[in-house]
């Protein structure tokens, strides 16, 4: 049944902010914030897990991963989270949001600590089952985006509706802060309490046996918010819009939304008896026609974002000591590192990254999701080509303040802009059947783009100087050229901007357009109706 014919459905379009919705928003949020922390917080070991795995004796630098390990240990996380958005999505329509909501929770518990533990005796067989595991756990995270997507669409009410999306979503900038403070306090607790010379005066002695215990008890912490929100997870009741547009049970809808909503939803027959007679599949020209250039659209915004948004995160380690914000590696010890690297990462997170998700919570339902992305893409490109063309200038050691606050203004207007609007609009413009798929699919194509971010900058970053490469690596364009490719990339984000409609104000029905196929079939058949009590 379409939402105006539905009444459950009018009256979570019309309802009240309640405590229940925020109870929503930190469940499915805390998923996020564990998404977050495990996609991010491998950046801030990786070059521990170099001088621990791959130290050669008498090298002048100290060890790096190897270009094939560093892109697998990077990007296959990735890989696990593009097959999970388009697996779980496509499983969320089938079976309903709330069922495989908790196979993704558990999924990212087990492999986040079993990442952590991950074994060999040797340095190719530590990272092979670090990979193996890394790959799971994205699989889990992969999931998460979709169901959690749809199930706060699906909960909230058309005023709000933006915010209340973009909220779980915000969490992924707390999931990146505490990934940097989780790492400042382990590696402080261990530099202090196993004290070692840097690289250059000893090369041994600057990676004491127990730094391999800190890579692991910083990518293990992300098992404990995730775990902390399971049972509550698994308490949540199935979307109203799933019951009652898929499952076709108006009944059973109104009954679950009545705890939700603190309201009477009297039902007059058991099921919902038909099902539109014009309803379509995704692999339809009817699909083409109505929703083609829509999916088109946030699918391929997704991807532009994810390249430029991924590859800064993972690669500011990178960018930091290539303006001396990091000293040379050889400077300091192992433990040491992990602490500069955890420092200018919290700095980033704290300055740019969570108030710019937080900007799109308050204003999205004001200004709406086109003009919030048509901006952040605009000024994203703005910033990265105000990095990249006077980029010497940025190098020197008096600009490297006005670096950190450009290239912060970057994740800021990543997060109130695109990062979040793709997220959101894929949860809105989509028929209820087929919403949690679409999502997935978006969500994978964006995923892509963190695919080619993560491999590709890792070898376009390096140095046109062979000289100055990364043990292993061969030249690339360096980090001035490859700044002025994502300014470009980030161009074509505003483009294809222009495809996606504006969901601000309207129900979830009104915008896929479920009413029109609903209403011819309620012209000819009349179906269970709901009507709401107020207690």
């Amino acid at each position: 049944m379409a939402g105006n014919h539905v009444g459950v459905l009018n009256a979570l379009d019309v309802a009240k902010t309640q405590w229940y919705h925020f109870t929503a928003i930190i469940i499915a949020g805390m998923g996020f914030f564990t998404d977050a922390y495990d996609l991010f917080s491998i950046s801030l070991v990786t070059k521990l897990l170099g001088r621990i795995y791959y130290h050669v004796d008498s090298a002048e630098k100290p060890g790096n991963l190897p270009p094939n390990v560093a892109a697998a240990v990077n990007g296959v996380a990735f890989c696990g989270t593009l097959a999970g958005q388009l697996f779980f999505g496509w499983l969320g329509d089938k079976l309903g949001r709330k069922h495989v909501y908790g196979m993704t929770l558990m999924l990212m518990v087990i492999s986040s600590i079993a990442s952590g533990l991950s074994f060999g005796h040797s340095a190719k067989g530590v990272m092979a089952t670090l990979c193996f595991f890394r790959f799971w756990l994205g699989f889990g995270i992969g999931g998460d985006y979709p169901l959690s997507a749809t199930i706060m669409s699906e909960y909230a009410n058309k005023r709000t509706r933006g915010a209340f999306i973009a909220s779980v979503f915000a969490m992924q900038g707390f999931g990146i802060l505490t990934g940097g403070i989780v790492a400042l306090i382990v590696s402080t607790a261990f530099d202090h309490a196993y004290h070692a010379p840097s690289y250059e005066t000893n090369p041994v002695a600057s990676t004491v046996p127990e730094a391999d215990y800190v890579w692991r008890i910083i990518l293990m912490f992300g098992s404990v918010p995730a775990a902390m929100t399971y049972y509550w997870r698994m308490k949540m009741p199935e979307t109203a819009r799933y019951t009652a547009l898929v499952a076709k049970n108006a009944k059973q809808a109104a009954s679950d939304m009545s705890k939700v909503l603190q309201v009477d939803l009297l039902v007059e027959e058991n099921r919902v008896e038909h099902e539109s007679s014009k309803s379509f599949d995704l692999f339809t020209k009817k699909f083409a026609r109505r929703h083609g250039l829509h999916l088109l659209g946030t699918s391929v915004c997704w991807f532009l974002l994810d390249i430029g948004y991924y590859s800064s995160n993972l690669f500011q380690k990178d960018i930091f000591s290539s303006i001396g914000w990091i000293p040379p590696a050889k400077t300091m010890n192992a433990i040491h590192e992990v602490y500069l690297v955890a420092r200018a990462q919290t700095l980033i997170a704290l300055c740019g990254t969570v108030p710019g998700y937080w900007f799109t919570v308050a204003l999205i339902d004001y200004i709406g999701r086109f003009a919030i992305q048509l901006m952040g893409f605009f000024f994203m490109t703005v910033f990265m080509f105000a990095l990249a063309i006077p980029y010497h200038h940025w190098t020197k050691k008096s600009n490297r303040i006005g670096f950190l606050v450009m290239y912060s203004l970057t994740f800021f207007f990543a997060n109130f802009g695109p990062n979040a609007t793709t997220f959101v609009v894929p949860a809105e413009i989509f028929p209820a059947r087929l919403r949690s798929t679409c999502h997935g699919i978006s969500a994978a194509a964006g995923k892509a783009g963190a695919i080619v971010g993560a491999f590709g900058f890792l070898y376009a970053a390096q140095s046109t100087d062979p000289t100055q490469t990364d043990a292993g690596y061969p030249p690339g364009i360096g980090v001035k050229n490859s700044l002025i490719v994502l300014g470009g990339v980030n161009f074509f984000g505003v483009l294809f901007t222009l495809l996606v409609p504006e969901a601000k104000g309207k129900s979830l029905e009104e915008i896929s357009g479920e009413n029109e196929d609903e209403d011819v079939v309620h012209d000819h058949q009349q179906a269970s109706s709901v009507r709401t009590m107020p207690q």
